[in-house]
């Protein structure tokens, strides 16, 4: 498979990355930054250098022709203020999905978050960001030309991943491994029966393969 993955640098991306390049497909990360084209070298993908913040769909929908997948990894991040949450989190997934429809790319998934909701209420940082985040989510599950898979993990830890987890439609609060996230991206990226489920993940104690296999075509 050829596998396009928006915010390539990010921390989930680049252990997605190893694992895709490692289990023999072909696989690019769309970055913002020439510098940081090294470290997705050294993780096995091919660096495509263009800023989703000023990108249009054109420009994204040219970057993914030929692909088998995308999947949308990127975020404003942690040190970000409200207004890249709009951005990033939401406009830059809107503008990922609508190029994924224009250059015919089916499998789209999309890393959200526990919690994501477009009626969430409030006006601190990780309100906007969760708002964002839901808006994203809702336009995605709007699209039907995307067989859409959306991931939201819970609190992301840097622990070594076991493996091991819980991924069901709703899993209740816990922490998961950046490891264990990127994964079962790669399995869900393999399992269009999965297309459809919005899914929340967490710590568990179910092998990857297994935890995917369970909620597939549900």
């Amino acid at each position: 498979m050829r596998i396009v993955i928006a915010g390539g640098h990010g921390q989930i991306a680049l252990r997605l990355e190893r694992l895709l390049a490692a289990r023999g497909d072909e696989v690019a990360g769309i970055i913002r930054k020439a510098e940081q084209a090294d470290d997705l070298r050294q993780a096995g993908a091919e660096p495509i250098v263009l800023d989703l913040e000023s990108a249009s769909v054109d420009e994204v929908a040219a970057r993914l022709r030929g692909a088998d997948a995308a999947v949308f990894a990127a975020g404003a991040g942690p040190g970000s203020g409200a207004a890249r949450k709009d951005t990033v989190d939401k406009a830059a997934a809107i503008l990922f999905a609508d190029a994924a429809v224009r250059a015919g790319v089916r499998r789209y998934v999309i890393v959200s978050s526990m919690g994501a909701d477009p009626q969430h209420q409030g006006d601190g940082i990780f309100d906007v960001y969760l708002r964002a985040k839901g808006e994203a989510d809702a336009y995605v599950r709007g699209l039907d030309a995307l067989d859409w898979t959306i991931l939201r993990p819970g609190q992301l830890t840097d622990d070594a991943g076991t493996g091991l987890v819980r991924l069901e439609a709703h899993t209740g609060r816990g922490p998961i491994p950046r490891d264990d996230v990127a994964a079962v991206l790669a399995e869900l990226v393999d399992t269009p029966a999965t297309a459809g489920l919005t899914l929340e993940l967490i710590s568990g104690s179910a092998p990857v393969s297994v935890a995917v296999k369970s909620v597939a075509g549900n």
